[in-house]
């Protein structure tokens, strides 16, 4: 009974924690390029929505796909307009992002609240898992095998794309190098403006495949605010990653977990020889549910001190903006 249990929970990690994913991975390109963006959570509303309107307007789920992704890219831009070329406060423009993000999708998704026969992105099996012995049929084919989202595999593989591109290629030293010491770059003729919107923008892309990834795949309806506060959640992984794609997998996993477990935990009657307090106190489930977001604040919180944002590997020029030819930038 405890093994299906925890399977099926680390399976609702995988499946709930591949947007989460995607969002920190987005968010934590940009922030490698030296930009802080909060405006996560309304990128993410905006994909969602897009992929959801899109998908049902023109019966592909794919069309959908790429429409939010492209939809929470171009609204990404307005942030790069102020925090880099107006070289506004980059938490106010995030947060107004953000703030922009549930309103537009507020007002535009009331029509879609009642659809339910949207197109669903394809859930792909992986046979061969059941076939491992000793652990395949009971572990490995329950966990991964069985009818896992195409999104999931998205994941994986861009993954280790990230880290590649970022630790092992010429354009992912130019990205580092935006991001730590932005005058360094300029003067060997790195163009710091133009590569910081690129990397917004491609933040803003991957928001939106996240976005999206909950209405076409992980629960494909619109219901307003259908992120409920992933996009927040995703600001607080980059940081415990540490700003490094492997660490954030990991944790969007584990906080997919996390996000799925007080519903099971009151459908258990006993956890391991004891009576299970959450499913006759549903009250307790509530607390579960407070600890990602309160991870994420403290998160927040303990990184916004200099001594430890160089311990954790945070980008030197994170959140400053570049003016050309000022010293300390």
């Amino acid at each position: 009974m405890e093994l299906a249990f925890l399977i099926n929970i680390l399976a609702a990690g995988l499946r709930t924690g591949t947007p989460l994913l995607f969002a920190t991975l987005g968010e934590l390109v940009t922030e490698r390029a030296g930009v802080l963006n909060l405006g996560v959570e309304g990128m993410m509303l905006v994909g969602a929505l897009t992929g959801f309107a899109v998908s049902y307007g023109t019966d592909s789920a794919w069309i959908g796909l790429l429409a939010a992704m492209l939809a929470a890219g171009l609204i990404s831009l307005l942030h790069a307009l102020v925090s880099i070329s107006l070289r506004g406060d980059q938490v106010v423009s995030g947060l107004a992002l953000t703030f922009v993000g549930i309103g537009l999708t507020s007002v535009l998704g009331a029509n879609y609240v009642e659809i339910r026969d949207v197109p669903r992105l394809p859930a792909l099996p992986i046979p061969f898992l059941y076939d491992i012995p000793l652990i395949g049929p009971d572990i490995v084919w329950p966990l991964l095998g069985r009818n896992q989202n195409i999104i999931f595999f998205i994941g994986v593989l861009l993954v280790p794309l990230i880290w590649f591109w970022i630790e092992r290629t010429r354009p992912g030293l130019q990205l580092r190098a935006i991001g730590e010491k932005p005058s360094a770059a300029d003067a060997v003729g790195i163009n710091v403006t133009l590569l910081r919107y690129v990397y917004v923008f491609v933040g803003g892309l991957l928001a939106g495949l996240a976005g999206a990834s909950l209405t076409l795949a992980v629960t494909p309806l619109w219901v307003d605010e259908i992120t409920a506060g992933q996009g927040w959640i995703a600001v607080g992984l980059v940081i415990f990653a540490g700003w490094n794609p492997w660490r954030a997998m990991l944790g969007a996993y584990i906080f997919g977990a996390l996000r799925r477990l007080p519903l099971d935990l009151q459908a258990v009657d006993q956890l391991l020889f004891f009576d299970n307090p959450f499913a006759s106190n549903p009250i307790l489930g509530t607390w579960l549910n407070m600890l990602p977001y309160l991870f994420t604040i403290l998160a927040l919180v303990f990184s916004s001190r200099e001594a430890i944002r160089k311990r954790l590997g945070a980008p030197a020029a994170l959140g400053i903006p570049y003016v050309r030819g000022e010293r300390g930038t």
